[in-house]
């Protein structure tokens, strides 16, 4: 009896841990209490049973999952029109499920851990980076809160253009396993080692792989369009009627507009406002200024997708430029098999979106080639780096476009702001983002952040942006062969 509760505190504690490290994803000037949790979970597994080390993982996993994507429950409940008990528990199920990956792991650590004190540091590692890779992949990923974002502000940070958000969160379990093995066997030399890691990056320091590529000046708009209006034909005129006035306001010479901007299709605007969309092309087609602006476009018949059109001088006459969204999110722009009933339970407007190309071009303005991605596309480096096969034709800036209003006024918006920052450090691109209530924010290729507008305020955020030049080892290698070395290395 004694030792089912001591387990069942144990389980509690490492719950409290995972829960704990998610304010290092917000606010990432406590890095070193991830690294922290990271090594108390290691602590606790490092003599369990592989069952107890499941259980551990497991409740690690999804207190950290919880504590982080609860915002989830506030799309399916206030816009999604779920009952409150049934998004608790979809919310609830997912961190469950997806936290079954590093219980897994922690199982086999406990299994085949050696006692020999290198080894069972460098499989603990492995491990939790093959749990990491599981819920990157599987059933088409879901890797926010993976744990290099926590690192963001920390000395592991400058491995990022070499390795990529998982290898800095494999060096994070990394040290996070010599952390535990110093303090159960009161080893100052693996201590010293431990410490060793941080402090070698610190002293690499972020190295230039990018060079200057001219500067461009940029209008980020936010609308800041309620969600549960955003798409009523009441207040749609309104956004639209806002979209246009500050375009016209907007001295910029790239202007950008958040996701689904225009949250109309085509043929709905034709409908609505007919003379809409022509005096859109006709004033960015007609001058030096050019737009990414978010529509959804498509047909019944043809299919729906979640896109960017680009609008400049060189579309005049033509076929303006166009993205559309690759990377979907489940149930809310396409519905997995056997699931249909449940999005039909939800009130959600184009539930179901069609890919786009992986290594779509992208858009020229001013000698800058700018490569859109929407919303939680940016999560996936190894699928924008798919964009740098060609050297010649990389993108020289990163333009997200976002609609995270789904979520409301939580720690959702410093998440997303974090993942973008990442993926600066990554490619050393700088990334504008334009968003509907926040984070609208231009980043520079070093991830530090320039300028950002106020979190749910309507505005116009005007700047200037960098463009770069130039691969990154973490680009070269994931455009090739994307996770697949992370994958052999484990």
């Amino acid at each position: 009896m004694n030792g089912r509760r001591a387990a069942a505190l144990q389980a509690a504690g490492a719950a409290a841990l995972g829960a704990l490290q998610t304010l290092a994803f917000v606010h990432t000037s406590l890095w070193w209490l991830s690294l922290l949790c990271i090594a108390a979970l290691a602590a606790l597994v490092w003599r369990a049973t592989p069952r107890c080390a499941a259980l551990f993982g497991w409740m690690f996993g999804s207190a950290w999952l919880g504590a982080g994507v609860w915002w989830l429950f506030i799309s399916l409940h206030r816009y999604g029109a779920l009952p409150a008990w049934l998004a608790a528990l979809a919310v609830a199920l997912l961190c469950l499920g997806l936290s079954l990956y590093l219980a897994v792991a922690m199982a086999l650590f406990a299994r085949w851990r050696s006692g020999r004190a290198a080894l069972d540091a460098a499989l603990f590692a492995a491990l939790w980076l093959l749990a990491e890779l599981a819920r990157t992949v599987i059933f088409t990923g879901f890797p926010w809160l993976a744990s290099g974002y926590a690192q963001l502000d920390g000395p592991l940070a400058a491995w990022a253009p070499w390795l990529g958000v998982n290898g800095v969160g494999v060096l994070a379990a990394l040290l996070g396993a010599l952390l535990a093995l110093a303090w159960h066997r009161r080893s100052l030399w693996l201590l010293g080692l431990a410490l060793a890691l941080p402090v070698v990056s610190a002293l690499v320091g972020p190295r230039e792989f990018s060079t200057p590529a001219g500067v461009l000046s940029v209008s980020l708009l936010q609308g800041n369009v309620p969600q549960d209006e955003k798409f009523t034909l009441e207040y749609v005129p309104q956004a639209l009627a806002w979209l246009a006035h500050a375009a016209s306001q907007a001295h910029g010479e790239l202007l950008v507009a958040p996701e689904t901007a225009v949250p109309l299709l085509p043929e709905q605007l034709a409908e609505l406002v007919p003379d809409y969309w022509p005096a859109l092309r006709a004033r960015f087609e007609s001058g030096r200024q050019a737009a990414l602006i978010g529509v959804p476009l498509g047909d019944e018949r043809s299919g729906y997708t979640n896109s960017v059109v680009g609008l400049s001088a060189a579309t005049r006459g033509a076929a303006p430029y166009r993205y559309d969204k690759v990377h979907l999110v489940p149930f809310g722009e396409f519905v997995p098999s056997g699931f249909r009933w449940f999005t039909q339970l939800m009130n959600i407007p184009l539930g179901d979106f069609a890919r786009g190309p992986l290594n779509a071009p992208s858009f020229a303005v001013h000698g800058q080639r700018i490569a859109p991605n929407i919303c939680y596309e940016d999560l996936f480096g190894t699928e924008l780096a798919q964009r740098f096969i060609d050297p010649a034709a990389a993108p020289t800036v990163f333009a997200n476009l976002s609609n995270i209003g789904w979520f409301g006024d939580t720690i959702a918006v410093p998440q997303h702001l974090n993942i973008s920052r990442m993926r600066t450090l990554e490619f050393q691109r700088p990334m504008l983002r334009a968003t509907n209530t926040g984070a609208t924010a231009v980043i520079d290729h070093r991830g530090q952040v320039l300028a950002q507008l106020p979190p749910f305020t309507q505005g116009v955020l005007e700047g200037r942006v960098q463009g770069r030049d130039g691969i990154t080892p973490f680009a070269w290698w994931s455009a090739r062969f994307g996770l697949w070395p992370w994958l052999l290395l484990a």
